[in-house]
């Protein structure tokens, strides 16, 4: 039985209303995913996993689709690709939303956790986009759901894509840097939250970027560092210059790594070819992620 024209165009017509950063917060929504229960180690494989046990059922090694339960579910497709004919491009791309720490939100929303996107319209009840989990579906299921909007204004929409960018192309530095960094890491990451001179200024950063010339693959690697800040902390004195010091004293330059005075700027004081040349740093766990 093949499609009829009738239901193509309902399929085609509900999803011209889709955009990426678009929500369904219907209830039953359900992701699937791959795992062996042999060897459960996620939440759900796990849950399975205890059901299977506790009736007595056999669990071998191999493939099993797994379902869970989500509060919904948030479009990463494009438009572009969402309003072709459902015959020409069947397939869309979603991520469920999940609930976070309160105080995760903010550092969404910053870009300060790549593994999540910043949802505007379900940041008040702490939902967010979860990209480590990504499902294909066919059209004709997200037609049948409740359309909701995600975002209200162009940079809302541009920051959710910038969010899905950075989760696909974020950098792996090399291990010798990741070493060199550790302690500056560690740092950062727990003073960041600290009512203190260090953490409003830690606040205050947009991103930290670092450029490696000739490459990171050279043998000696000149790292030129960018402190990018949305703007000076307040109600603090303000001084860049003595934290950026204390800071970079943490990262072991070692025989291999040395740099050039750092840079405490806002973004529109860096050159566009500074800013395309360098990788950005996210203390979300090294990888920097």
């Amino acid at each position: 039985m093949s499609l009829s024209d009738e239901d193509e165009q309902a399929i085609d017509q509900a999803l011209r209303a889709w955009r990426q950063g678009d929500i369904s917060l219907d209830a039953g929504l359900e992701f699937l995913h791959l795992a062996d229960l042999s060897r459960p180690h996620s939440p759900a494989s796990l849950q399975v996993f205890e059901v299977l046990l506790n009736e007595g059922e056999a669990i071998e090694a191999g493939t099993t689709p797994v379902l869970d339960k989500v509060v919904g579910m948030v479009m990463l497709s494009q438009a572009c690709d969402i309003v072709r004919r459902c015959r020409d491009r069947p397939f869309v791309e979603l991520a469920p939303l999940v609930k976070v720490p309160k105080a995760w939100v903010e550092e969404i929303r910053r870009l300060k956790r790549p593994a999540f996107a910043y949802v505007p319209s379900t940041a008040d009840q702490h939902l967010v986009a979860d990209l480590d989990r990504t499902m294909t579906v066919e059209k004709a299921v997200v037609a049948g759901w409740t359309l909701s909007r995600g975002w209200e204004t162009d940079d809302e929409l541009r920051n959710f894509a910038e969010a899905l960018v950075r989760k696909r192309t974020r950098v792996a530095f090399p291990d010798d840097f990741v070493a060199a960094a550790r302690k500056l890491e560690t740092h950062l990451i727990t003073r960041h939250n600290r009512h203190t001179d260090e953490g409003a200024h830690l606040r205050a950063l947009r991103e930290i970027r670092v450029r490696a010339a000739p490459s990171w693959d050279a043998d000696v690697v000149q790292l030129s560092w960018w402190f990018i800040k949305e703007a000076d902390p307040v109600d603090v004195a303000v001084d860049w210059t003595g934290h950026l010091e204390c800071w970079l004293a943490l990262f072991d330059q070692t025989d291999r790594f040395h740099f050039d005075l750092p840079i405490a700027c806002r973004l529109e004081d860096m050159t566009a070819r500074d800013y395309i040349e360098s990788d950005r740093l996210d203390f979300d766990r090294l990888s920097i992620s």
